[in-house]
């Protein structure tokens, strides 16, 4: 981590003297101390003044007063006597809030710099930010004056700032229109000149654009000016896409140094483009020296935790030009009466171990570390900093960024960055295939498919010329390569060198070879109801049976199933049938020493015709069959098996990330029912994390599985005998040893052993012994720099190095 940002609103200055707000900027650097010292260059605050109206405001006068964030609820109305809640009232945070000045916040940004670099000795920076909704202050300049900037519906009719609005006349005086404002301003021209004169006068350092402002005009939807729920139309995609180029251009044009970081939308590029015509692309690509944006922090709010996981890996597998990773968690929140942390997680770290297992691919086939983790907020909705909170997120945070990956996890996704850019711009038609894309891997993570590493198609051909091994141990997951493309090539090349391809989606533009190697041919395509069958195993349930009905709708799925069988059937590992007529669904193929597998995929969600319903809605689980496991179920082809034992169809799958770290395997997981129990086992065998108990049976392994869990393993456990086998950490007990591993329960068993590659000391396989230090070898029959393999062991096993 080279930066700390500390994510902090003006409440817990109640005390607006020089005195009152060094005591909590002291407080603030006591409590996060740990944090701190691990920051390898620099320390930054952001400030949750206001909601950036304080920007638009400013007319260089320091003793003018700041509408600041002091609201619990709703800012700016109209509220509702009749019914008073959160969403449509708004109370003051405390009796009396202090009245705050420019120059009162400039002084908070001045001690803030001062407090942080004499307790660190580090660089300190602190910003700012710029919201386009109406939550956080009450806003004159949005809501009254120039309403015709906030036409968006997100929030409420007319609530929402479009980045590509242009403003009226008006003869208000401000910092960087002492005259007024000019009929026809650019709203990218006032804000980035505004911001020039705001940010300069009061010294702060960067500003951060909120909630997805910049990145399209109102982005918080599955529907959109390309998709209306009913139908894709790319007619105005130019268009949306050179009104968000232009505000960049303008605002950069009049603040063209200092350093933007952005929130971006909750949703992916993927879903962003074919819903809201995105350009994340020429954003990214425009030297306009931002940040890519972080993490969503709404699965906080929705438990949607693949559409986290799948909207930062999409964010982050093209990077703007020096950009890092950004990492943010999720503990407070200012305004609206929560706290992650305490509540919505149940004081449970998976949102900090499952972003921080995924991991993107650059173009020299190395992983990309967070550059900076960024904690919203360290004051609550009251102002209050709860000691508590720091002490227990800390040490979370600093487990899993010593364990972030180092290498490819199980399943690696190739991002089609560019692909998506010109399937929604250009004019191939396919931008019904980039929606599809997006919301069928989020669905497919969020039940078990165990996705943590992602790369660009761009960074995947450039990987593979510097570092041509870094995809020989996971699974590649693509779209099907176009005809003659360099993708093709690629894939083709790595599964004849013994490299394993999974491929998803509809193949009426794949490559004639990559359809020979599957088998398949493309016919009439197909809609509606279906008849599934398959061969995969599918999770067992305690209550209810599996349905055989399939819904595939064209629309949501990139068009109808088309896909069939053109030699032996063998193959074919799932299927769909409609009056008499057969296409295939999923299928496996074996290839010298490599293996292809394919996924034909159906989003299995509907589109609700309400305001209020942002996202996809999934079909009842009871009714339907969930084509998005296949995703999970096909690994078994790999020999990479991952089942669920769950209570009844109703279960929430699992979440399980499968991350790599100092040649060991790293697992993070959530469920949100403890009685799901998880059954398992990879080619080397079943794995036994450090710390967990594993019931061997018919050669693969059962677990229970904790609300949220993140483990390391090294042991991996091949035995045909039914037994529970456990592993857990031993002391040293020896000069010459740095670690230990006891493993029980063995019974005529293969163990593989994955080296540590912090240590590169001997390894040594003991039976338990009476006295610490003394015990006979187990005979080791292979031993690679990476592995140590040995079998026919039974009983308790010392793994020493």
């Amino acid at each position: 981590m080279k930066r700390l940002i500390l994510e902090v609103s003006l409440k817990p200055f109640r005390d607006i003297s020089d005195a009152g707000i060094r005591s909590v900027c002291r407080e603030i650097l006591r409590q996060w101390h740990l944090l701190i010292c691990d920051a390898e260059e620099e320390i930054a605050f952001l400030l949750w003044t206001a909601d950036g109206s304080e920007i638009l405001d400013y007319n260089g006068d320091l003793e003018a007063e700041i509408d600041w964030a002091r609201w619990l609820g709703i800012a700016n109305g109209p509220w509702r006597e009749d019914f008073k809640i959160l969403h449509t009232w708004r109370w003051p945070y405390c009796e009396n809030p202090p009245r705050v000045t420019y120059e009162r916040l400039a002084t908070v940004v001045r001690i803030l710099k001062e407090e942080a670099s004499s307790y660190s000795g580090k660089r300190v920076r602190v910003g700012t930010m710029f919201d386009p909704g109406p939550e956080f202050a009450e806003s004159s300049f949005k809501y009254e004056r120039h309403r015709e900037i906030s036409a968006g519906r997100t929030m409420g009719e007319g609530k929402w700032v479009n980045c590509g609005a242009v403003l009226h006349e008006d003869a208000h005086a401000y910092a960087g229109f002492p005259q007024g404002i000019p009929e026809g301003t650019t709203l990218g021209v006032f804000l980035g000149r505004q911001s020039q004169h705001f940010l300069t006068d009061l010294g702060f350092d960067y500003l951060w654009l909120s909630n997805g402002f910049g990145f399209a005009l109102e982005a918080w939807s599955v529907t959109g000016e390309v998709f209306d729920g009913t139908a894709f139309d790319t007619a105005n995609a130019p268009k949306v896409r050179e009104a968000i180029l232009k505000f960049w251009e303008d605002f950069r044009a009049e603040c063209p140094d200092i350093p933007i970081e952005t929130r971006g939308s909750n949703l992916s590029t993927g879903m962003d483009l074919s819903a809201h015509a995105s350009p994340v692309r020429e954003i990214y690509r425009g030297g306009f020296n931002l940040v890519a944006p972080v993490n969503s922090p709404w699965a906080a709010l929705n438990g949607d935790y693949g559409l986290e996981l799948i909207g930062w890996l999409s964010h982050i597998a093209e990077l703007p030009e020096g950009s890092g990773v950004p990492f943010r968690f999720y503990i407070h929140d200012p305004w609206w009466l929560n706290s992650p942390w305490l509540d919505r997680y149940g004081r449970e770290a998976h949102d900090i171990y499952l972003p921080l297992a995924t991991c993107r691919i650059d173009a020299h086939g190395a992983t990309t570390k967070p550059t900076s983790v960024s904690l919203l907020t360290i004051d609550d909705s009251y102002g209050k900093m709860p000691p508590l909170v720091a002490s227990e997120v800390t040490p979370h945070i600093q487990q899993a960024l010593r364990d972030f990956p180092d290498a490819p996890g199980l399943v690696t996704w190739i991002y089609p960055f560019d692909e998506y850019h010109e399937w929604t711009f250009g004019d191939q038609g396919r931008v019904d295939e980039v929606f599809f894309g997006d919301w069928f891997m989020r669905a497919a993570v969020n039940q078990g498919f165990p996705l943590n590493t992602a790369v660009s198609t761009l960074n995947f051909l450039s990987a593979r010329q510097y570092r041509p091994e870094s995809f020989a141990d996971t699974i590649l997951v693509s779209v099907a390569p176009e005809a003659g493309s360099a993708m093709a090539d690629a894939l083709i090349e790595h599964i004849e060198k013994g490299g394993r391809v999974l491929l998803y989606g509809p193949l009426r533009h794949a490559d004639p070879r990559v359809l020979a190697m599957l088998g398949l041919a493309i016919a009439e395509p197909l809609d509606g109801e279906f008849q599934v069958g398959t061969v995969l195993i599918a999770d067992y349930l305690r209550q209810g049976q599996h349905p055989t009905k399939l819904n595939h709708q064209s629309l949501l799925s990139a068009g109808g199933l088309e896909e069939i069988t053109s030699g032996e059937p063998g193959h074919e590992v799932a299927w769909a049938e409609q009056g008499g007529q057969r296409r295939a669904v999923a299928v496996y193929q074996s290839h010298s020493s490599g293996q292809l597998a394919w996924v034909r995929g159906t989003l299995c969600e509907g589109i609700v015709d309400d305001e209020h319903v942002h996202l996809p809605q999934r079909q009842d689980p009871q009714q339907w069959f969930p084509a998005e496991r296949l995703m999970r179920a096909i690994l078994q082809k790999f020999g990479c098996e991952i089942i669920f034992h769950k209570p009844s169809l109703a279960s929430v799958d699992p979440l399980i990330l499968a991350a790599r770290s100092r040649n060991g395997w790293f697992f993070s997981g959530f469920t949100t029912s403890t009685n799901i129990q998880m059954q398992w086992k990879f080619p080397e065998g079943v794995p036994v994390p450090v710390g967990c108990d594993v019931f061997l049976e018919n050669g693969t392994g059962t677990m229970n599985l904790s609300r949220a869990w993140h483990r390391e393993c090294r042991v991996l456990v091949n035995q045909s005998a039914t037994s529970e086998v456990s592993c857990r950490e031993k002391l040293q007990g020896a000069v010459d040893t740095s670690r230990r591993l006891v493993v029980t329960g063995l019974v005529d068993a293969t163990v593989t052993f994955l080296h540590d590659t912090d240590f590169t000391s001997r390894i040594r396989f003991q039976e338990e012994p009476p006295y610490l230090g003394i015990g006979n070898d187990f005979p080791i029959e292979s031993s690679t720099p990476h592995r140590t393999v040995a079998h026919h062991i039974t009983g308790t096993l010392i793994i020493s190095w």
